[in-house]
């Protein structure tokens, strides 16, 4: 636009400058639409119903048809859940609907989308209409981003949330709705679900509430097997496994035997159940991925095909199961006071996520220990991989371990590069770290007659059978460690959640009888999980790790090559002039280290440029290790040993 001709045009035109038009008509925000109704205790009337078919799995398409019953004519809401328990943010799958059409009677009804809350559809129900029809598709999602629903050609994990809409102004657990799921032709199924009835190839579920309709996800596949996880008892353990191929089922007696501890180390720890059976969701498939969502009474769970067949190189992730299963108490059960919401549209927060999830991440590593599910010094070299980690952050400079229980709603998950600066979900890890801090200083005070095992008990363990949530605070966290053993817990924690450090609160592992060395050579654990990963870790030395084809998928924000100009997403495409493989780096390093050496040159493409780079690192390599200090029984050690 020429500005002087239109300035000469608005004069011409008698209107004076547009600086006086400007001024004369001052700016003033549009008003917003009127808030989603607040959900009311009073349970909706009337019966919904949920029919979708899961058999287009070529296209990864699922078509949903719904009916919900009308209480009067007039406005009504129907929302898509947005906040989603156990994802800690509103990650609601809304961009993948389509197809939406909603009817009554026979006649369409126009709908119009909330322009705030984008999850919510509002529609004018005419006078005698019982019951709204909806029909939608759902189109498949990525599984390793915690939303919608997953398929490939031999199985898939069908989300509820993704597929119903529900009455707003009303609490979820007083909506009542029945769903049914048409499934390929011959494959099994397993879900939380109770009344299972199947006719061909429909499946129909008892009617529940909407709650736990969202809460009981459904895997299905062509190749699954059941195994019976507490033979004999009243209340069912079942550890439901799909497969790629029927081969991968194939565990070991001794196999099943570790997860059958599990449970049993589980009930000797909590003392309670919190559920009328138990359904462990396990997928075992490259294309699904690696995943776990904690549910009530059951969780979604995927891991690497060889689970089973390979067990001792996959040992890295076998406290998966048990961190998962854990969050039946510690966050279904017992949950936070504000994540607790009335239905899926109030924002949730997550204050106490170092609970939440740092507690059941200490938990699920002792359980994994416990169980024989990983051996005890495969959980000492976990420790001390997290610990080496953590203590290595520059992150925390700037941003202390409370602020990253934001890292969901913020995004954090799954981010590429900066990973030591941006601190990300540091909340599960150093959250473990804290709670192992209270545990050894517990045992240290109460010469071992008490440990964090009594917090668990009476702060999870109570209302045995019951699974109705039961919400807590900070200061309930207190109470419930000071009714173990008197201390000034309040500070204890503020002080470990709200500082900036230096280094990471490993005062529990010095107190436990171990200090955190570095030495040459990987542990065991580490190797398993680089070759699982398909990568080669070169944090703690020349500070960058590779992945496949010599990428670099994480830069250590000031580290050695971070500092020589190194960044995420580059190819190493040459180390001293010689092509790079792993092995080539790992030698250089170690030659690097030599006297007189040279630094390492490194060849490097970037944004389709190729650049030399000099790393001058001279430390050789490094691997984190845990080595045993003091005299006596460590209470680490302790810590790991099943309960008789």
């Amino acid at each position: 636009m020429n500005f002087r001709l239109n300035a000469l045009a608005l004069s011409l035109l008698g209107l004076g400058s547009p600086w006086v038009v400007a001024q004369s008509a001052p700016l003033r925000a549009a008003p917003l639409p009127p808030a989603i109704a607040a959900a009311q205790a009073t349970p909706y009337p009337g019966l919904l119903t949920l029919n979708v078919d899961a058999t287009d799995i070529a296209r990864h398409i699922f078509r949903v048809r719904e009916t919900v019953p009308v209480i009067r004519p007039g406005r009504m809401t129907l929302s898509l859940p947005k906040w989603l328990p156990g994802e800690h943010a509103p990650n609601g799958p809304i961009a993948l609907l389509s197809g939406l059409v909603i009817s009554a009677n026979g006649q369409r009804l126009a709908w119009t989308r909330d322009t705030v809350e984008m999850t919510a559809f509002h529609i004018d129900v005419p006078a005698g209409v019982s019951e709204v029809n909806i029909e939608l598709t759902q189109q498949a999602g990525n599984q390793t981003a915690f939303t919608g629903t997953t398929a490939t050609p031999d199985m898939l994990v069908l989300k509820w949330h993704a597929m119903a809409l529900y009455p707003a102004g009303y609490a979820v657990s007083g909506i009542r709705i029945q769903p049914s799921v048409r499934l390929p032709a011959g494959w099994g199924h397993a879900s939380a679900l109770d009344g299972a009835s199947t006719t061909g190839d429909v499946t129909r579920f008892a009617a529940t509430s909407f709650e736990t309709l969202v809460d009981s996800p459904l895997y299905a596949g062509r190749h699954v097997r059941i195994f019976d996880l507490d033979p004999g008892a009243a209340v069912p353990v079942r550890l439901n496994v799909f497969a790629d191929t029927a081969a991968n089922l194939n565990a070991k007696p001794e196999q099943i035997e570790a997860h059958r501890r599990l449970v049993q180390q589980a009930y000797k720890l909590f003392g309670a159940r919190h559920y009328d059976h138990y359904d462990f969701l396990l997928s075992l498939s490259e294309e699904m991925g690696f995943v776990g969502i904690e549910h009530h009474r059951s969780s979604e769970d995927g891991y690497l095909p060889k689970y089973f067949t390979d067990w001792d190189a996959m040992a890295p992730g076998r406290d998966l199961l048990p961190h998962e299963y854990t969050h039946s108490w510690n966050g279904k059960f017992r949950r936070p006071a504000d994540l607790w919401t009335p239905d899926y549209n109030a924002p949730m927060r997550n204050s106490l996520l170092w609970v939440y999830e740092g507690q059941t991440q200490f938990w699920g590593k002792v359980l994994a220990a416990r169980s024989g599910l990983q051996t005890p010094q495969q959980a000492l070299d976990s420790l001390a991989a997290l610990a080496a980690r953590l203590d290595n952050l520059p992150g925390r400079r700037w941003r202390t371990l409370q602020d990253t229980t934001n890292g969901e709603i913020l995004g954090s998950r799954g981010l590429r590069g900066g990973g030591s600066w941006l601190r990300s979900l540091d909340y599960y890890d150093e959250g473990l770290l804290v709670w192992l801090d209270a545990d050894t200083l517990i045992r240290e005070k109460t010469g071992g007659q008490k440990s964090l095992d009594d917090f668990a008990r009476a702060f999870f363990g109570i209302a045995d059978g019951s699974y109705t949530p039961v919400t807590y605070t900070f200061d309930d966290v207190v109470a419930a460690l000071n009714g173990v053993m008197p201390y000034a817990w309040a500070d204890f924690l503020r002080s470990r959640l709200d500082s900036n450090g230096p280094g990471a609160p490993l005062d529990g592992l010095t107190r436990g009888g171990y200090k955190l060395v570095y030495t040459d050579t990987p542990s065991a654990l580490s190797k398993a999980e680089e070759e699982m990963d398909k990568r080669t870790d070169f944090s703690f030395s020349v500070g960058l790790t590779l992945g496949k084809d010599n990428e670099v998928v994480a830069v250590e924000w000031e580290g050695p090559a971070f500092k020589a100009g190194l960044t995420t997403g580059a190819t190493l495409v040459a180390v001293n002039g010689v092509p790079c493989e792993p092995g080539v780096l790992k030698d250089a390093i170690v030659a690097a280290a030599q006297p007189g050496a040279k630094a390492l040159d490194l060849l490097v493409k970037a944004d389709n440029r190729y650049r030399a780079i000099q790393v001058d690192y001279r430390g050789g390599l490094r691997y984190p290790k845990l080595e045993r200090i003091g005299s006596g029984p460590a209470l680490i050690d302790a810590l790991f040993t099943a309960k008789p």
